[in-house]
Order: structure tokens, then C-alpha cells, then sequence
């Protein structure tokens, strides 16, 4: 790809990455901010509302197929899910699963729950990883997108590793607690949420491809984040049949507890690097997506 011709995922708005994903007038917002459908909780909070609560949800095509997707506005509130929020996510999905369409993008850029409503969010979150699992087990593959300044992490972070494919670029960030969260309840000396350079050895994606939390990593570019989520576009047949879905969970879970017994003594994503095999991993920020890819093709998982 002509690096001149990119358009940066991470400095684009959830509206102007939609635009850059799918194919030209074909995007149909359900309830846009005309509908003006707010949260019900910030005015009495004196906090200010957005129209379309942080969230942009609709229908679209991506080279001809049809999608379903929804994008966060992370310059609302960091992303943080509400209840109006959660509920446009939760029955964009339950949407899928109704009329299975070829996939369902989440463009995630969020740090959690919105503690402004917290216990309205975290309901939401319950209600849209179930809705997350129904769609998938409708065949439906639902792909989420972190490349963000925020990242995915709280409960869409577990939203995210509940889909069917994460697609991630090096600028994104994936994970349950943000670095500022475990530094203040563990430390500093636990985790240094202001040594950048380690915060994205940890919870970065080049990190979380290594590990397979992100099962494709491109450069920071909305036209190769649009191409991984076509090919992406894959039904989800392993999670139609509930035997073979337990089977994929079970294998899963196997892979999970070798992984903390090969890596639980590591404090820095550069000690996990050099476990998978990988020749001089303190080169790996310094490469470009490309030549990271290659680097690494040899890596063996636990």
C-alpha cells in the first residue's frame, strides 16, 4: 500500500472511519442524532450529553456484502458505555442475529463503562456479550476494529475477545484494566502507567498479535483496516453447532492456562517475546508493521 494514500485510523472520528470503511453511500444510520436519543442520567449529573450518546450505529455494504456496524465516539466521554449506549449496541446485534447478515463490524474506542452510570453500563456490557455470542451462534461473524486512541479495554475489552475475529493495528490497545487502574490499586511498582513504552509492550497490538488476543494486525490505515475485515467475512460456522462451539471454548481454555504457566513470571511484554522464540525481540517497536510481520512468522505459542 502507497503510504502516501493511507488515511490514519487512530486520528479518525467514529463517523469518518465508517466513511472510510465501506463502500460510498452505503451507510444507513439507525437512530441518528435527530432522534436525539441521550442518556437519561447526565443532565441530572450536570454532565454534558451527545445527541447520539457515543455511538454510531447502522447498516452498510463493504465491497458488496452487507454489514452491520457500529462505531464509538471516543471523544465522548473516552467511548464509556451507558445505558442508551449499550442498548443501540445490544440491539444492533440482536438485529443481527434476527436477519443474519455477512458480518458485524464494532469499531471500539472505548475505556469501559461510563462511570457516570455505572450500573447501567455494566448491564449493558452483560447484555452485549450475550448478544455478541447469539449472533455468532447465528453463523453471523462479528469482527471488532481497535485501533483508537482509547483502545478497548473494561468490559468491551471482554467484549472484544467474545467476537469472532479482532483486527488491531500497533496504535491500538487491548485489554480488561487500563495501566492508571492497576497502578492505583497495585502500584507503581506493579505497573508504571507513565512508562508508555511498556504500556504498549503489554497492551498493544503488536502484544496481543503475538499472544493471538488479535488474530490480524495492519498498519494504521482505515483502507487495510476495511480489506482484514472483508476477508474477515467468514461465516461462523464453528459457533453454529453448540458441540463444536464447547469444543473451540474447551481448546481455548487449555491454551489460556499453558500460557500463564509459560509467562506468569513476566513483568514486560519483551520477556513473553523472546519465550515465543523471537530472535532480538527489543527490535520489535521499532519496526514497521510489515517487516514485524515477517520477524515474527516463526513464533511458536505455548
Amino acid at each position: 500500500m502507497n503510504r502516501t494514500q493511507r488515511h490514519s485510523y487512530y486520528e479518525a472520528d467514529a463517523r469518518e472511519r465508517i466513511a472510510g470503511l465501506i463502500d460510498a453511500g452505503s451507510f444507513s444510520e439507525f437512530l441518528g442524532p435527530a432522534r436525539r436519543m441521550m442518556s437519561p442520567h447526565l443532565a441530572q449529573l450536570d454532565q454534558p450529553a451527545a445527541f447520539d450518546d457515543g455511538i454510531v450505529v447502522g447498516e452498510a455494504t463493504l465491497q458488496g456484502r452487507r454489514v452491520l456496524l457500529a462505531a464509538q465516539q471516543g471523544e465522548f466521554m473516552g467511548g464509556g458505555v451507558g445505558e442508551v449506549h449499550g442498548a443501540k449496541l445490544t440491539g444492533l446485534l440482536r438485529r443481527a442475529a434476527a436477519t443474519r447478515p455477512d458480518g458485524v463490524l464494532l469499531l471500539l474506542d472505548t475505556g469501559g463503562v461510563r462511570l457516570h452510570e455505572a450500573n447501567a453500563g455494566l448491564i449493558a456490557i452483560s447484555e452485549i456479550m450475550r448478544a455478541t455470542l447469539a449472533a455468532r451462534a447465528a453463523g453471523v461473524p462479528v469482527i471488532a476494529l481497535i485501533g483508537s486512541g482509547n483502545g478497548a479495554f473494561g468490559g468491551m475489552g471482554i467484549v472484544a475477545r467474545c467476537c469472532s475475529t479482532v483486527i488491531m493495528s500497533e496504535e491500538g490497545r487491548l485489554s480488561l484494566s487500563g495501566p492508571e487502574v492497576i497502578e492505583t490499586v497495585r502500584g507503581v511498582e506493579e505497573f508504571d502507567s507513565r512508562d508508555r513504552a511498556l504500556v504498549w509492550r503489554v497492551t498493544g497490538g503488536k502484544h496481543r498479535y503475538l499472544i493471538d488476543q488479535a488474530q490480524v494486525l495492519v498498519p494504521d490505515a482505515i483502507e487495510a483496516f476495511a480489506h482484514a475485515a472483508f476477508d474477515a467475512l467468514q461465516p461462523d460456522t464453528r459457533s453454529i453447532d453448540p458441540v463444536t462451539a464447547l469444543a473451540a471454548l474447551q481448546e481455548r481454555h487449555v491454551a489460556l492456562k499453558a500460557r500463564v504457566q509459560a509467562w506468569s513470571d513476566c513483568r514486560d511484554g519483551l520477556e513473553i517475546w523472546a519465550r515465543l522464540g523471537i530472535p532480538h525481540p527489543e527490535r520489535l517497536p521499532l519496526l514497521d508493521t510489515d517487516e514485524f510481520l515477517i520477524a515474527t512468522a516463526d513464533r511458536s505459542l505455548p
